[in-house]
C-alpha cells in the first residue's frame, strides 16, 4: 500500500504521464484494454476465489455479475472505441455562416475511483475500464471490506500495469480522505448516500466533477394484470442476488391489495424453488458481507410480520431470504434502503394512492413495473422520478450496456455502461470552425441600424 505521505508523489508521476499525451492513442487504449479483459479472463478461478472468501458467492453469480460481466462490457469497448472518439460533426446555425461545428472528445486527465464492497471488483473494474477507454490516468480505491478481492484487484493492476498509468491504493476511510485532499481531474464515487456527500463536499473544493452511483429504496410494483408466478420468480432472482446486497435490487414490494395473497404465496414457493427448504444449505446464497451489516440487517426485521423465512446464524453472516407482510411506512425496515435479504410486501388500493405516496418519497436508483396493463406502466413511467429500471423483470436494465446506468436526486447523478461510461469519463469539447471566404458585418461596431438585421438572423437561425 502507498503510504499517505507518497499520494502526492503518485499523483505527480501520473499527471506528467498523462501529459505526455500518451493516453491520448486510441491504438495505446485499446492495447491497455485488451491486457485488462486477459488478465480478468487469465485469472477466473482466483476471482472466483476471492468472491467466495468475502461473500461465499455462488461462481454463477460471480461471472453472471462480476468477471462475466467485465469482459462482455470491455469487449464492447474495445470494438467501438475508435468509433466513439471520432469527432462528431454537430450542425451550425445562420448566426455562425459560413461556419461548421463538431464535438471532440477529451480525456479529464487523472481519476480517481472509489469502489464499493457489494460487487467488488465489477463496480471497480467497470469504472476503471471505462476510464481507460476515454484516455485517463485513474487511481483504484477498493472496498476494504472486501479484502480478498481487494488484494486479488491490487496484485491484477498493479504487477501489470506502469504505476504513473494506473495504480490500486487499497486502505481504509482514512485512505479515502488522504486522497480527497489531493486534486483529480476527475472522481468516480459508489455507495451510500451520506458517504456520496462527503465525496462531492471534498470535490467542490477543487472544482472537480464527480459521478455519484449511490443508492436508494427501489420499488418493485405488481397490479393485477400480471402473473403472480412469473413476477414472483422475477422478483425473487433480482431481490435476493447476491443476499440482497445489490444497490438496484427491489428494496420493497407495492401490490394490488386485491392480489397481495396470491403474490405473497408465489414469493414462497419461488424462494423455495431456488434455495431449498432450508437455504442455509443452498450452494447459491451469498452471505452478509460481516458483522456490522449483519446486525443492522437483523435489526430491522420486525416481531410478528415475517410471512417467510426470518432465520438467522451470527456464525456464518447468514440471514435467510424473507418475505415481510403488514408492512407501513412507520416499520424501521421502511425507513433506510435494506441492502439485505428482506423482502417487505405493501399493498395499494388504486393506482392515484399508490403514485400519490411514491411521489412523496425520495427518487430511487431503479424502480419496476409488473403489469400488462399499458396506461398502468405510462402512468407510472409519466408520474414517477428514478434513476433507471425495468417493465416485467428486475435489474437487468444494469445488464445492457446500450442503456444508461445512473440516479437521480438522492440516488446521485452522472452514469455510465458502454457508450456512456466512455463519455463519463470524457469532456465534451465543442468547436466551431468558421470559414474565411466570406465575413458578414453586420456583427462589427460600428452598429449603427445594424439591429433590425441582428433580429432578422436571430428569427431566421435554422441549422446550416
Amino acid at each position: 500500500m502507498v503510504n499517505p505521505k507518497n499520494f502526492a508523489e503518485v499523483l505527480t508521476r501520473q499527471r506528467e504521464f498523462f501529459l505526455s499525451g500518451k493516453t491520448k492513442s486510441i491504438d495505446y487504449r485499446i492495447e491497455q484494454l485488451r491486457k485488462l479483459r486477459d488478465l480478468i479472463i487469465e485469472n477466473e478461478n482466483a476471482i472466483y476465489e476471492a468472491l467466495n472468501a468475502d461473500f461465499r458467492k455462488s461462481r454463477f453469480e460471480t461471472y453472471l455479475s462480476e468477471n462475466g460481466y467485465m469482459i462482455m462490457e470491455i469487449n464492447e469497448f474495445i470494438k467501438k472505441l475508435k468509433k466513439w472518439a471520432k469527432p462528431e460533426r454537430l450542425p451550425s446555425n445562420m448566426l455562425n455562416f459560413p461556419s461548421s461545428s463538431f464535438l471532440m472528445h477529451e480525456p479529464y486527465g487523472l481519476t480517481l475511483i472509489i469502489a464499493p464492497w457489494n460487487y467488488p471488483f465489477q463496480l471497480a473494474m467497470g469504472p476503471l475500464a471505462g476510464a481507460i477507454a476515454a484516455g485517463n490516468c485513474a487511481i483504484l480505491k477498493p472496498s476494504e471490506l472486501t479484502p480478498a478481492t481487494s488484494a486479488l484487484m491490487k496484485d491484477l493492476v498493479n504487477d501489470n500495469f506502469d504505476e504513473s498509468y494506473i495504480h490500486v491504493i487499497e486502505g481504509d476511510a482514512g485512505v479515502t480522505q488522504s486522497l480527497l485532499a489531493e486534486k483529480f481531474d476527475y472522481i468516480f464515487f459508489t455507495g451510500g448516500i451520506q458517504v456520496g456527500k462527503i465525496i462531492a463536499q471534498a470535490a467542490a473544493k477543487h472544482l472537480t466533477p464527480v459521478t455519484l452511483e449511490l443508492g436508494g429504496k427501489s420499488p418493485c410494483i405488481v397490479d393485477g394484470s400480471m402473473s403472480m408466478d412469473l413476477a414472483a420468480r422475477r422478483i425473487v432472482w433480482g431481490k435476493f442476488l447476491n443476499n440482497g446486497q445489490t444497490c438496484v435490487a427491489p428494496d420493497y414490494i407495492y401490490v394490488d391489495l386485491k392480489y397481495q395473497e396470491a403474490l405473497l404465496n408465489s414469493l414462497k414457493l419461488e424462494i423455495e424453488n431456488a434455495f431449498g427448504d432450508n437455504p442455509e444449505e443452498s450452494p447459491d446464497l451469498a452471505r452478509i458481507v460481516n458483522q456490522k451489516h449483519y446486525n443492522r440487517i437483523k435489526d430491522l426485521i420486525p416481531e410478528g410480520k415475517i410471512y417467510h423465512g426470518g432465520t438467522t446464524n451470527a456464525s456464518e453472516l447468514y440471514i435467510a431470504p424473507t418475505i415481510l407482510q403488514d408492512i407501513d411506512w412507520d416499520d424501521d425496515v421502511m425507513k433506510e434502503e435494506i441492502f439485505g435479504p428482506l423482502l417487505p410486501v405493501l399493498s395499494y388500493k388504486n393506482t392515484e394512492e399508490l403514485i400519490s405516496t411514491l411521489k412523496r418519497k425520495e427518487k430511487p436508483l431503479a424502480l419496476y413495473i409488473f403489469s400488462k396493463r399499458k396506461s398502468f406502466i405510462n402512468d407510472i413511467l409519466n408520474e414517477l422520478s428514478f434513476g433507471g429500471g425495468a417493465i416485467n423483470d428486475s435489474v437487468i436494465h444494469y445488464g445492457n450496456p446500450y442503456v444508461p446506468f445512473g440516479g437521480v436526486g438522492q440516488s446521485g447523478y452522472g452514469a455510465y455502461h458502454g457508450k456512456y461510461s466512455f463519455e463519463t469519463f470524457s469532456h465534451k469539447k465543442g468547436i466551431v470552425r468558421k470559414s474565411n471566404w466570406l465575413d458578414v458585418p453586420v456583427r462589427y461596431a460600428p452598429y449603427g441600424s445594424k439591429l433590425k438585421w441582428l433580429k432578422k438572423l436571430f428569427k431566421i437561425n435554422f441549422e446550416w
